[in-house]
């Protein structure tokens, strides 16, 4: 039965509080962390893994100059870690494929026992596209952690040979949005209107109207709703990871809802949706949270040793793969963590990258 180790962590626990309760489970191994932007969650979340002396932490992100402020932070704290810094933007997928060859070449770091896939950009106003052709907050929040983690798993296979079963994780920072969105099936490159997708497919257009947007049925692009594309394929893909490794190789994914948190993740919103945030916030709808209370999670669901392989429960499926709050959540829609759902995700995702993957 999948379960937590400590029921009474919360929305206020923070994750050096975490990593200090697992600290074996930090102890001599390889971590690596995407998007560690000093202001934002993964700066917390590499503290708190750099806090219980990792062998190798890995920085992964876009921006050199901001990943080197992070890891000048973090030496200054815990001085003993062999800190990385790794270039991947992850809306590129020639960048992310030359980040993987790079990081398969350091014959000094043969394994990685964690992942943590936490950059994310959201909230971007107009319908833009990656160089790949794809919608820019889709590209970078699913398909690109989709492309890196797939490239860099011949290391995570080797973590997971000198692992206890399930040791060895993939975790997926996501958000609310598989609570309360649906995935744009028929139509990925936002060509139809909103009011003419299949039923089960229409965005839930009140919330789209308390972020700001007016006339959301006749729009085919909604800032929200590409966010909310990639963060629902965060779930779907920890669940077909799971049901691809976890019984050949002891491979374990969850994905994370962090909470609110006050960084630069919407920098790029539009007036309207920067308006709407702050009446949502002024009425209580939501209440941010410290930088350290939104690693907590992603702390829990890579290092809490009673995580296992996620089960049907109450005739929902896979309970387990989704975490709020530090607890194993059944908040997410059924379409969100579906297996059926999350294989025909990952048969999208491999064809947008041009590459089949199995181990």
């Amino acid at each position: 039965m999948t379960a937590t180790t400590h029921p009474e962590f919360n929305d206020k626990t923070e994750a050096l509080e975490v990593a200090k309760a697992f600290a074996e489970g930090v102890h001599g191994k390889t971590v690596l962390v995407t998007g560690v932007n000093p202001k934002g969650i993964g700066f917390a979340t590499c503290q708190a893994f750099a806090s219980q002396s990792p062998a190798h932490l890995i920085l992964a992100s876009r921006t050199l100059s901001k990943t080197q402020e992070t890891i000048d932070t973090l030496k200054a704290q815990y001085p003993d870690v062999d800190y990385r810094p790794l270039i991947l933007n992850l809306s590129s997928q020639k960048s992310v494929r030359e980040a993987a060859a790079e990081f398969l070449s350091w014959s000094d770091v043969p394994t990685l026992d964690i992942v943590v896939n936490n950059a994310a950009v959201m909230n971007i106003p107009e319908l833009t596209l990656s160089e790949d052709g794809i919608e820019i907050q889709f590209a970078t929040n699913h398909v690109g952690h989709f492309l890196f983690t797939s490239l860099v798993m011949p290391k995570i296979i080797k973590a997971a040979e000198r692992n206890p079963k399930g040791l060895t994780r993939v975790i997926n920072v996501t958000s609310l949005s598989p609570t309360m969105g649906v995935f744009r099936w028929s139509d990925i490159h936002y060509q139809k209107k909103n009011k003419d997708l299949p039923e089960e497919e229409r965005p839930p257009f009140d919330i789209h109207r308390a972020w700001g947007e007016v006339d959301p049925e006749e729009n085919s692009y909604l800032p929200l709703e590409g966010y909310n594309q990639g963060k629902i394929g965060n779930v779907l893909f920890s669940v077909a990871l799971n049901n691809k490794l976890y019984e050949k190789y002891g491979i374990l994914s969850m994905a994370v809802h962090p909470g609110m948190i006050p960084t630069e993740l919407s920098r790029e919103a539009a007036p309207r949706t920067w308006d709407a945030i702050k009446r949502m916030a002024e009425s209580s709808r939501f209440s941010y949270r410290t930088q350290g209370a939104g690693a907590s999670t992603s702390l829990t669901a890579a290092l809490d040793p009673k995580l296992a392989m996620p089960e049907s429960r109450d005739g929902k499926e896979n309970y387990g793969v989704y975490l709020m709050d530090c607890q194993i959540s059944d908040k997410a829609l059924p379409g969100s963590v579906s297996s059926e759902k999350a294989e025909r995700l990952w048969k999208l995702s491999e064809e947008l990258v041009k590459e089949k993957f199995d181990w």
